[in-house]
């Protein structure tokens, strides 16, 4: 059989596989195990033979699920999500949000901006926007309701807050971008801080807007705070500073390798944890447990991802592709708002690492074709998948929210409250596209 046919039929199943709901880890792998099997066993213009393609494919299958699991920079995926579920058994998150309420109240929609910015203090300590979403909305959604704030506004901000776990570093995004591309974890940590910083003033003055022209969605709650209550509030914020001081100051100033620095910083927060004693060993035991659900998930998805690009790279449908695209003189411009469009529509179906590695097999090659940096190409596409996020139908992090919410708030009234987020999104997706840059400059000057 022809190798690039036998791609296209065997994407074709996946796909199939993926729209009956079959989860993407099982659809990866048993088309990439069959995918193998036909590619080993039926040469083109001869007869099938499956016992000696049999040898090959089960070789294929040891080796690189053996080789993917050892890779040393995936131990930093169970540290930064193991880090994320301590410090909010350890009350750091719940410590974070009081703070900023504090400093907050006053403003237009405070208890809101309060709710994001601690979205963007947790993203810095933990890489998970689910993780930051469920913490975030437990803690946040709740007491905005308490104060009168529409569901809408109250969902809708935490909902597009929790997304900054996606870019703002660390993010888990990153790292099975850099294991699947080859490229710098630090570098893409880095790429990402300006336009996480970006997402998160655009956020705030969505919120600042939102309220001034709909006070009713907003009140301000009569609340007067002395100058011995803000000092007060200031320090309850010196957990996350000492973490992201070991985490974005220590990778920084290469002080530590992101491993290194995820291993320390989930220490320091267990040490603060039970230091302050808000870490008992029951909360310990759940945020482990988790953890290991969690890491467990992303490791058979990444191994079935792996075993999916393998067989790709075998076909060569991918320069096939790129050459028959080159061919056609398409513009750059036009190729890359292509891209922006197809992860838009799969980011409203799949969740984001599914997406992930589902796509790089067939994006970098092309992306690399035309000569685009694959750094700056991982922020638009972690970005994408932010987006993807809050997007309908299946927008994961609003479920996440949904769960938080009382019964008599219901789906639609949570994706209304992140619409005028999704735009803002749009448009910091389109100062990312256009200005290089905001990407780029940070990692250029760590060099």
């Amino acid at each position: 059989m022809d190798p690039q046919l036998l791609a296209l039929l065997v994407l074709g199943g996946a796909s199939l596989l993926l729209v009956l709901r079959v989860p993407i880890a099982y659809c990866l792998g048993l088309a990439a195990c069959l995918g193998l099997l036909l590619f080993f066993s039926w040469r083109p213009g001869g007869d099938p033979d499956f016992a000696r393609g049999l040898v090959p494919t089960l070789s294929i299958l040891g080796s690189t699920t053996f080789g993917f699991v050892h890779n040393f920079e995936l131990s930093m995926i169970p540290l930064f999500i193991g880090l994320g579920h301590v410090a909010y058994q350890a009350r750091i998150t719940t410590d974070l949000f009081d703070a900023l309420q504090v400093w907050t109240a006053r403003l237009p929609g405070g208890l809101a901006i309060a709710s994001v910015l601690g979205c963007g203090g947790f993203s810095a300590i933990t890489g998970s926007s689910v993780a930051c979403a469920s913490a975030m909305g437990r803690i946040a959604v709740p007491e905005m309701l308490r104060h009168g704030y529409k569901p809408t506004l109250a969902t809708g901000s935490v909902a597009a807050g929790g997304t900054l776990g996606s870019l703002i570093p660390p993010s888990l995004l990153f790292v099975i971008y850099a294991i699947f591309t080859d490229q710098s974890v630090k570098n893409l940590f880095l790429a990402g801080i300006l336009p996480g910083a970006l997402s998160l003033a655009g956020y705030v003055a969505t919120i600042v807007v939102w309220a001034k022209l709909q006070p009713s969605v907003a009140p301000r709650p009569a609340l007067a705070f002395t100058a011995a209550e803000r000092r007060a509030a200031l320090g309850k914020l010196w957990p996350v500073g000492l973490l992201l001081l070991v985490i974005v100051g220590g990778i920084y100033l290469g002080v530590f390798t992101p491993t290194e620095a995820a291993a320390v910083s989930l220490s320091v927060a267990i040490l603060i944890g039970l230091a302050r004693r808000h870490l008992t060993w029951t909360g310990m035991a759940e945020a482990l447990s988790v953890t290991v659900r969690q890491t467990a998930m992303i490791f058979v998805i990444a191994m079935g991802a792996k075993l999916f690009v393998s067989f790709i790279s075998l076909t060569r449908v991918t320069p096939a592709a790129l050459e028959w695209l080159q061919g056609t003189g398409a513009d750059p411009a036009l190729v890359v708002l292509g891209i922006v469009v197809f992860y838009v529509v799969i980011g409203m179906f799949l969740d984001s690492i599914g997406i992930l590695v589902l796509t790089l097999p067939f994006m970098v090659p092309l992306v690399e074709g035309y000569g685009f940096d694959l750094v700056w190409f991982g922020v638009v596409v972690v970005k994408l998948l932010e987006i993807g996020l809050i997007t309908p139908p299946i927008g994961l992090n609003v479920f996440v929210i949904k769960a938080c919410t009382p019964d008599n708030v219901g789906l639609e009234q949570i994706f209304r409250g992140v619409a005028l987020f999704l735009l803002l999104d749009l448009v910091v997706l389109a100062a990312i596209l256009l200005i290089p840059g905001l990407s780029l400059w940070i990692p250029a000057m760590a060099l």
